[in-house]
């Protein structure tokens, strides 16, 4: 069986994960700040980080705010990426060379993994085991978030799987999306950008095309009520999508800021 890692051209812009970092740090802050026992040494690893590092760094400042110690590590498949990026090193902050396998040391579990726009070429049958391999590295309630955004960071969608106490699959614990209005809103805007393992499913008998046709649904209600705003009808849907969906978040700092999130309390099972 051929290698789980595959070279990415490693183009990515600054800015481009900004949502997904705001979004970790309001809801996930007690998995960021945690300092206790092995949590004291636990690092946040970014795969694939490309030409440049420019949002590992963007992460690692906006997560520092939370926790000024946190070591954070950008690992990089291409070895001259690796070493070009090594300018940008410093005491909490290391780049290396790597694939899925992380280059991590024995005394450095992660509690975050985040695997952003390097699946997208890939088999998607292999996707789950390419979930494994990365969350063997959390520490057990720890969070890997794997999925695509555009090259601006206008829309974006990801997994966020849960470390359990044991080392299998991690649980697939909700599906995450974001837009910045910038190319209007319409729920079918996000099929291009959906994680790898689900881009082709979004057709009749699979449960992700019944999400997006019961938002699809409540854009269209929403539309006809006279909320034509991209915002005001991203609301409304998202709220008359949790009206035909369980497990959909209503928190309003979502909604205002253009995050869903579908959470179901079995998971998200496909």
């Amino acid at each position: 069986m051929p290698p789980l890692d595959t070279k990415t051209r490693g183009r990515t812009s600054r800015g481009r994960l900004r949502a997904l970092d705001a979004y970790l740090c309001r809801f996930e802050r007690p998995l960021l700040e945690r300092r206790d026992g092995p949590w004291a040494h636990a690092v946040f690893v970014d795969v694939g980080f490309g030409e440049h590092p420019w949002t590992t760094l963007e992460s690692a400042q906006a997560f520092r705010a939370l926790n000024p110690e946190l070591a954070v590590v950008g690992v990089e498949l291409d070895a001259e990426r690796a070493q070009a990026a090594q300018v940008d090193a410093d005491a909490r902050t290391s780049f290396r060379e790597g694939g899925f396998a992380l280059p991590l040391r024995p005394d450095e579990p992660a509690r975050l993994v985040r695997a952003m726009n390097l699946l997208r070429q890939g088999p998607p049958e292999r996707v789950p085991e390419v979930h494994r391999t990365l969350a063997i590295y959390l520490l057990p309630s720890g969070l890997l978030v794997e999925g695509s955004a555009d090259a601006t960071g206008a829309v974006m969608s990801a997994h966020l799987l849960r470390r359990g106490t044991e080392p299998a699959l991690p649980r697939r614990e909700a599906l995450l999306f974001h837009t910045d209005f910038s190319l209007g809103f319409a729920p079918m805007l996000f099929r291009d950008w959906l994680p790898r393992d689900l881009r082709r499913r979004v057709r009749p008998g699979e449960p992700i095309h019944d999400f997006f046709s019961a938002w699809s649904a409540a854009w269209q209600q929403a539309r006809t009520a006279g909320h034509a705003h991209p915002p005001d009808a991203f609301r409304e849907a998202a709220l008359g999508l949790a009206a035909r969906m369980e497990g959909v978040e209503t928190d309003p700092w979502l909604l205002s800021q253009g995050y869903v999130v579908w959470r179901p309390k079995e998971g998200v099972c496909f």
